[in-house]
């Protein structure tokens, strides 16, 4: 039986300390930004209150199951929800997309131990419309003494607070309509152009012909894993047959054995973890495994081949985009095509740095469409993307430069 719909009324806009409306793109005072926990664990649910609320953060409710949380939805609008998945009554799966259809801006994280079941079940709801996931401590004891948890936990409201506060939302996954035409993409010899989009201006790079391309690159974090599979299926697996895919999307373990099985079902061609030594195949997609960097050796005669390593993390994340794209650059040079997706951070912009003096083309996502404007808003602003796309057009944009024939 369907929960009944939520009667949230309208709230008033954030205000600064004087009264005046926040502008867009100002980032809220923690203390304005609402959270609401569910989850069935009293220890977790006290602690993450706690926590949540020593950051400054305001935390309007918390739930011991779906249903209890709908409720509290209906009475308090928050910005952020803290959802686990497995819960009685109502388990974090089902209430979901109630939550959605009730606040359709509301920022769902999903929670949940690192396990198969869990990473696959936290993948499904991130295309339902989840904002992020993060991999809670196995037992209370641990969930009481991770500090790094705690920190991602705080990390994750105050991103995403402010992700509601502008009242932005990243664009659904959907196909364009069939009479819209993605942009092409400018001629090659136009020169670099001044854009402005919803924060800092960059500038484009001139438009870079590669060789007959030998490997597409993906980088992506925060929102990646919706943004990574439209991508792929919008580049379609004739193309994706021509040459290896590489993606370094920020995961922990587990997490990234079950994303290439996601990547695999959704786009009908083989995919999987890096494995060290692994010859690079045409029509075969690898994802870096979590917790370790993927790179590639290779030259002198002898065809690359994937390299993995558990060296220091790399702008604090491992598997690291940089990594990859500067071994990329090195050997294979002119001849990648590459892009950044919506992700926190900068990771990936040494990399693209690498590319672009190799002389292949980088392509990032627009901020209107990320979820975070992060990395790809850091290789917009050095100047190193040739060209800033929706999410939408960016598969064509790939398929494109791939195939030589553009969108």
């Amino acid at each position: 039986m369907l929960a009944a719909p939520l009667n949230l009324a309208p709230r008033a806009p954030l205000r600064g300390p004087a009264g005046a409306p926040l502008p867009a793109g100002s980032q809220p005072a923690p203390g304005q930004i609402r959270v609401l926990i569910a989850d069935d664990s009293a220890v977790v649910r006290g602690l993450v209150a706690r926590w949540i609320g020593e950051a400054g953060f305001n935390v309007v409710g918390t739930a011991s199951n779906g249903r209890i949380a709908l409720e509290m939805m209906g009475r308090h609008d928050p910005d952020v929800v803290l959802l686990d998945i497995d819960m009685p009554e109502l388990d974090g799966t089902e209430a979901l997309p109630r939550m959605l259809a009730a606040s359709p801006t509301v920022q769902v994280v999903m929670m949940s131990t690192l396990t198969t079941r869990n990473a696959d079940i936290s993948l499904k709801c991130l295309a339902l419309g989840a904002v992020d996931y993060l991999a809670k401590p196995e037992s209370n004891r641990g969930v009481t003494t991770s500090d790094a948890f705690r920190a991602e936990l705080v990390e994750r409201v105050r991103l995403f607070g402010a992700v509601r506060a502008r009242g932005r939302r990243p664009a659904p996954v959907t196909a364009p309509p069939a009479h819209e035409p993605a942009a092409p993409m400018p001629a090659p010899a136009a020169p670099a152009a001044p854009v402005s989009r919803l924060s800092a201006p960059f500038t484009l790079r001139p438009k870079a012909r590669p060789n007959t391309p030998r490997v597409l690159l993906i980088g992506s974090s925060t929102g990646g894993p919706r943004a990574v599979n439209e991508v792929l299926e919008k580049i379609g697996a004739a193309t994706l047959r021509r040459l290896p895919t590489l993606i370094v999307q920020h995961m922990p373990p587990i997490f990234t054995a079950v994303f290439a099985e996601h990547i695999a079902a959704r786009v009908g061609l083989p995919a999987a973890e890096g494995k060290a030594d692994e010859p690079l195949q045409p029509g075969r997609i690898y994802v870096a495994p979590g917790g370790r960097h993927m790179g590639l050796v290779g030259g002198a005669g002898r065809d690359p081949v994937i390299r993995l390593d558990d060296g220091p993390p790399v702008n604090f994340c491992r598997p690291a985009v940089d990594v990859l794209f500067k071994d990329a650059a090195q050997i294979f040079g002119a001849a990648t095509v590459s892009v950044i997706l919506t992700g926190m951070g900068s990771d990936g912009t040494h990399g693209a740095r690498a590319l672009v003096d190799a002389g292949g083309p980088v392509l990032a996502q627009d901020e209107a469409t990320s979820t975070v404007w992060g990395m790809p808003g850091s290789v917009a602003k050095a100047g190193l993307a040739q060209a800033v796309l929706p999410l939408a057009e960016i598969g064509p944009a790939l398929r494109g430069l791939i195939t030589g024939q553009p969108a």
